[in-house]
């Protein structure tokens, strides 16, 4: 099967200037700074009210508990999708407005905004391209996973099947960015280090602010990604120190790691299927289209209102690829405006997810993503 063969033929005819989305890409602050407050304090009712309720089990918390459990999740939801709008600029209408609720919603999910949302810029820049850009799985070719040994594609299948996205969140969320600001210190102390010891023993004079300024860390690609991460650091240790006071730190640690792990893990399933799907765009950098990328590599998955709502609409995803600059409260609009135009979006059940979990390799040769058998 051909590349062409596999391009649908209503996307391959369609332009942008086909569809109308200028209209949709205007950001209100009011609107915003609604959403953040239908957000932000129902999910701190809800995380003191189950607080409170675990401290001791009865009848009520027994019932009450698994209902709270199950909101937090969803209004986390809901506000990773607001945090992951402020990244494209688009929630708020500055850029620093979007800034500083970015930052403040990262303490919420205890991810540093910056490192992750250039990361996710780059996705967004070659989405469809999958020699640029292998997904939150870091998808191998057919080619590549047949030429591993027997060990090696068992590690590979093991670390993408559905039931390690729950440690896998906690540590995406929480560990990860941690890990990274420890490693980048201590290779800039070991390497601050290293180079005085050169210098002063060549009689040469060492400036540590020089030597900062010009230091390039293998775990971060920018200093702000160093500066993000130090603050939401400190401000989530805090948070965690202040709550864990409150409420006792067994208490608070059970809690809380469930809670994350199961929000980062829904979080990351909804990302994986919204590209990960049977005949999902997939191409290498030739012929590569953005257009085609963000129309056939992203799905439209349909979901009940309250669902869409708990998501801020991120279902609409090829409307999302089509202008990042579109906030979430418009996405639906922008949808309907154009549907007519849309026919080649993949549609995707709630029924039908189980299937995507399945497609991760792809075949640079036929250009899908496929299963391992």
């Amino acid at each position: 099967m051909t590349h062409d063969a596999t391009t649908n033929l209503s996307s391959r005819a369609l332009r942008r200037i086909d569809l109308n989305i200028k209209p949709y890409m205007q950001s209100d602050d009011g609107i915003a700074t609604w959403q953040i407050i239908n957000t932000i304090i129902p999910l701190i009712i809800c995380c003191i009210a189950i607080g409170n309720l675990t401290n001791e089990l009865t009848s009520v918390s027994l019932v009450l508990v698994p209902a709270l459990f199950i909101l937090i999740i969803l209004f986390l939801s809901r506000s990773f999708s607001l945090m992951h709008d402020c990244g494209h600029h688009s929630l708020f209408g500055s850029k620093t407005a979007n800034r500083i609720a970015a930052f403040l919603l990262s303490i919420v999910h205890a991810m540093p905004h910056h490192p992750w949302s250039r990361g996710h810029a780059f996705h967004h820049k070659h989405n469809g391209n999958w020699n640029r850009y292998r997904g939150p799985s870091a998808l191998t070719t057919r080619r590549e996973y047949n030429a591993r040994n027997k060990s090696s594609q068992f590690m590979y299948q093991f670390l993408r099947h559905p039931a390690i996205l729950l440690p896998g969140g906690f540590y995406y969320l929480v560990l990860k960015p941690r890990a990274a600001l420890m490693l980048g210190l201590i290779e800039l102390t070991a390497n601050a280090f290293s180079d005085a010891f050169c210098k002063l023993s060549s009689g040469q004079t060492f400036n540590i602010s020089s030597f900062i300024n010009s230091h390039k860390s293998s775990f971060f690609y920018t200093k702000g990604e160093v500066y993000d991460t130090t603050a939401n650091s400190i401000c989530v240790l805090l948070a965690w120190y202040w709550i864990g006071n409150t409420i006792g730190h067994w208490h608070f640690w059970i809690l809380y790691s469930a809670i994350m792990s199961v929000s980062a893990a829904i979080m990351i399933a909804v990302f994986f299927v919204q590209h990960n799907f049977p005949e999902s765009y997939a191409s290498g950098d030739k012929d590569w289209s953005y257009l085609k990328g963000a129309i056939d590599g992203s799905s439209f998955l349909i979901m009940p209102r309250i669902l869409n709502w708990f998501t801020a609409d991120i279902a609409y995803h090829h409307v999302h690829h089509l202008s990042e600059r579109i906030p979430n409260y418009r996405l639906r609009m922008c949808h309907e405006y154009n549907e007519n135009k849309f026919s080649s979006v993949k549609r995707l059940q709630l029924h039908q997810l189980w299937n995507c979990f399945s497609l991760i390799l792809w075949d640079d040769e036929t250009y899908q993503l496929t299963s391992i058998d």
